[in-house]
């Protein structure tokens, strides 16, 4: 592959704060405000621009449809976060499992993620 192909592949899906609030129809501060919360973890260039992959606009509309839709504060946002992200990792770990090990492992996580409900973290 040469090397322009191979660069402009790496910017796929790579915007800038100013656009990536376009694509979401909100704004710049708020995608700031998202950031230093720790909501979401946009790259930097060198200059520090905040660079938003096509993950983190998605993660970003689901952001938005939990706050504008569900009514949630930034609070349960995270805690949502929190918990979509650990199923997820349950979901793929439980694929190779079977019998007892399976058992224990969906035991283990449930009660992490009550214990995340539970302000334990």
């Amino acid at each position: 592959m040469n090397r322009h192909r191979q660069a402009s592949e790496q910017l796929d899906g790579v915007y800038i704060i100013s656009v990536a609030a376009r694509i979401l129809e909100m704004h710049p501060q708020t995608l700031r405000k998202y950031e230093r919360i720790g909501l979401v973890r946009p790259s930097r260039t060198v200059g520090m621009l905040r660079l938003y992959s096509d993950e983190d606009v998605a993660r970003l509309r689901l952001i938005k449809h939990l706050v504008g839709d569900m009514g949630l504060n930034l609070a349960g946002v995270q805690l949502a976060l929190l918990l979509f992200n650990r199923l997820l990792q349950m979901k793929a770990k439980v694929r190779n499992l079977a019998g007892e090990e399976l058992r224990q492992s969906l035991d283990e996580s449930i009660d992490e993620m009550l214990g995340m409900l539970h302000g334990q973290t």
